[in-house]
């Protein structure tokens, strides 16, 4: 159905007015937040208590940096992802919903690629601290690529399969 005027707002594909698309947009990013939101939110909590056992004396030095970077990566993530929640309570209301849905949507992408390199980082301190072995480096090199394929790879090649220009 091409596109039509209707009430002086422009349809798009599926028949919707900005405003609908923007209504619509922002239900499916707060269901996407939701999911990402409880994985960081239960990584954070674990990180921070590690800081509080006896095993966190015993680690090196090197490894007390990781898990600092790890926590200030997972507070951050953290902010990214909870930070569509507080914009749009900040902003309903204002008729600003299309702009809200954009800059939410990059926090958003802000937040996950914050928690890919917080889960990154979470995974290479317990192999280090767990095995003491040289092949850790490989093993999260590998879960980092798996996290690429399934977070960017195939959505970007269902996006260049599937969109149509």
């Amino acid at each position: 159905m091409p596109d039509t005027e209707q009430g002086g707002s422009r349809r798009r594909g599926r028949n919707e007015t900005e405003e609908e698309r923007a209504d619509r947009m922002w239900t499916e990013l707060i269901q996407e937040v939701r999911v990402a939101q409880m994985g960081v939110q239960i990584l954070f909590g674990f990180l921070l208590t590690v800081v509080f056992t006896p095993t966190y004396a015993n680690l090196s030095d090197a490894d007390k940096t990781i898990y600092i970077v790890t926590v200030v990566l997972g507070a951050c993530a953290t902010g990214a992802l909870i930070g569509p929640v507080s914009l749009h309570r900040l902003v309903s209301g204002r008729r600003i919903k299309p702009q809200a849905v954009r800059w939410a949507s990059r926090l958003t992408l802000l937040g996950l690629a914050l928690l890919l390199v917080t889960t990154s980082s979470s995974l290479l301190l317990i192999l280090r601290v767990a095995t003491h072995d040289d092949y850790v480096p490989y093993l999260v090199t590998g879960v980092v690529c798996w996290y690429l394929l399934c977070w960017l790879g195939l959505p970007m090649w269902a996006r260049y399969r599937h969109t149509t220009r």
